[in-house]
């Protein structure tokens, strides 16, 4: 994993110029996810968090990277903040979504009800976790798990069912699949609330106030700026700008609100319930304190 990325026309995130900032705070290492839906979350960082070092990565290497010290600061999915010693959040930006995300797709050879064997993609945690328990509640299956790897298509496994994320979700076609779901709708359809895929979540010890509103700002110029965003990142992904602003715009909601912590409390205590995820203690006093 590298210690900075280009971002935006060519610019580094680093502390070599970072000037008067680095005087008062020492290098954030600051870890987000290397997908579109993050954009938004990063615009503009590099002036408001000249003192930051922005690493790049899939959820997953993100979630390994704060657990090992590389990073002070990650994007993690939410099941991590969970399973992590003494981790806060520290910041009300998020992806989240409120319905159809599109970007996290579950595409089935088989009808949903017959799935026996399911591929999960190497670079999610939160979705593997979500789609194992939307199809317990749904149909009251545990299919055999098996890795899809980073570098592979669904179609090259031989699974019932593949869950795809990230940009390449975006590109995958339903061609050739019995039923697709998009997992936020189906999740919304389930509870009437809000998912959260991952969220800001600092290391134990690190003074967080001025990460913290820088992260929230750049969310703030990021949602502005969205039209730009979109412009800039569909020639990249091979999407027509209006189906990228689209996205960003409809399919992704990056405010951490009440709603928000509701649906986050709820997938916790029904994985819990699976034993899919650890028990979610204090989950709710550590989300309180972010902003309604």
């Amino acid at each position: 994993m590298t210690t900075s990325h280009k971002y935006r026309s060519g610019t580094m995130f680093g502390i070599e110029k970072a000037g008067a900032a680095e005087e008062t705070l020492p290098p954030v290492r600051i870890g987000a996810v290397s997908y579109l839906n993050t954009k938004p979350l990063v615009y503009d960082l590099e002036r408001l968090a000249p003192w930051a070092r922005l690493v790049l990565d899939v959820p997953s290497r993100l979630a390994d990277g704060l657990a090992a010290g590389r990073l002070d600061v990650a994007l993690i999915p939410s099941v991590a903040y969970v399973t992590g010693t003494r981790y806060q959040v520290v910041s009300d930006a998020c992806i989240a979504c409120r319905g159809p995300v599109w970007s996290v797709r579950l595409l089935s050879r088989v009808p949903m009800r017959q799935i026996g064997v399911l591929a999960l993609d190497e670079g999610s945690r939160t979705s593997v976790v979500l789609v194992q328990l939307l199809l317990w509640r749904r149909f009251g299956l545990r299919p055999r798990l098996i890795p899809l790897p980073l570098g592979s298509a669904p179609q090259d496994v031989t699974a019932d069912a593949v869950l795809v994320i990230g940009d390449r979700a975006i590109h995958e076609s339903n061609d050739g699949f019995h039923e697709v779901w998009d997992l936020g709708e189906e999740w919304w359809e389930e509870t009437g609330l809000p998912f959260v895929f991952a969220m800001w979540v600092a290391r134990p010890g690190l003074v967080a106030g001025p990460v913290a509103q820088a992260l929230s700002a750049a969310r703030d110029a990021g949602v502005a700026a969205l039209p730009a965003i979109a412009l800039q990142e569909a020639p990249r992904l091979n999407v027509p700008w209006e189906a990228c602003l689209r996205y960003l715009r409809d399919h992704l909601h990056f405010y951490m609100g009440s709603e928000e912590r509701r649906g986050l409390d709820l997938f916790f205590r029904w994985a819990a319930e699976l034993r899919l995820l650890e028990a979610p203690v204090g989950v709710n006093s550590s989300l309180s304190r972010l902003a309604t």
